[in-house]
């Protein structure tokens, strides 16, 4: 197989693996938060992140932005995509808000991504890319319909407002940050990209974990293991899959792969933790899956008469 033959593969398998990898977020956040603050925990994470990043910049000679306005575009990136969504997503989780109910409002990214796309970046958005988007957000809703119902009384219960308040504001961070990265930023390396988003992240979450938390850590050996995955699995490896389709892909159409997150993180659950997954769930995987295939593939044009 020639090299041009494995390219293209791994190309195709981008999607996917980031689907995996980003899935695995809210697992780690879990088993984390228990031994730590959720900004002492992310400051270790973004240290160690770039303790990792900057020996590989060294290794493979990273090309570092020319200016020091190319550089800010990607602080910027790295305060709305690491800080605003990290930092709301690790709030909400621990103060108690549900996973799932988490994952349900973070998992409006894509249909704010593509409002905000056409907006903002004035890119074109077909009807077939719209009818995906909402084929993938009733999709979602399906897959945590069973938790979610009012009738079970669980809903917005055990937790405070300001909860879902850190939740929404993870969400505009992760549509704006990658909006905002393939508008400024497309033409930066990966890697020292991303070690200067990283460094933006950490000095957020220094200063609110030395201003607001105790900074108390339980150094468990789960705590180490998550901590590990946090920065080896999501931090490297999806975080870098991520940039890599934004700098390929249109905005909505990389988007609407967060559709595919809240499946596959109920799938782990039942995998690993023996969690029931129901009709109502496998059907909103299916009518989720079927939006996105509507999104990242193209058309069939009209052939002339």
């Amino acid at each position: 197989m020639n090299t041009t033959s494995e390219d293209t593969i791994w190309i195709r398998l981008m999607p996917a693996t980031f689907v995996l990898l980003w899935s695995t977020g809210f697992i780690g956040a879990k088993f984390g938060l228990p031994y730590a603050e959720p900004f002492t925990l992310l400051f270790y994470r973004m240290l160690l992140s770039l303790l990792c990043l900057g020996l590989l910049a060294l290794a493979i000679s990273a090309r570092w932005p020319a200016s020091w306005r190319q550089a800010g575009h990607l602080a910027v990136t790295g305060l709305l995509v690491h800080g605003a969504y990290l930092g709301g997503v690790f709030t909400a989780i621990e103060a108690g808000m549900p996973a799932g109910l988490t994952a349900l409002v973070v998992g409006l990214q894509p249909l704010l991504t593509g409002v905000l796309t056409v907006l903002v970046l004035k890119e074109p958005v077909s009807g077939r890319v719209w009818l995906g988007l909402l084929l993938g957000l009733v999709g979602v809703i399906l897959v945590l319909g069973e938790k979610l119902a009012p009738e079970s009384g669980g809903l917005f219960d055990g937790f405070p407002l300001w909860a879902v308040l850190a939740a929404v504001a993870a969400l505009f961070g992760i549509a704006m940050g990658t909006l905002y990265q393939k508008r400024f930023c497309g033409a930066t390396d990966l890697v020292s990209g991303a070690f200067i988003q990283y460094c933006a992240a950490a000095v957020l979450f220094g200063a609110l974990s030395f201003t607001i938390e105790t900074r108390e850590v339980q150094w468990t050996p789960q705590l180490m293991f998550a901590l590990a995955w946090l920065v080896l699995v999501l931090s490297l490896g999806a975080i870098g899959l991520l940039l890599a389709l934004i700098r390929r892909g249109a905005s909505a159409q990389v988007a609407s792969l967060f559709y595919l997150v809240t499946p596959v993180t109920a799938l782990e659950a039942w995998l690993l933790f023996d969690e029931r997954l129901g009709l109502l769930a496998l059907v909103g995987t299916a009518v989720a899956v079927s939006g996105v295939y509507l999104v990242i593939t193209p058309g069939r044009r009209r052939q002339p008469a």
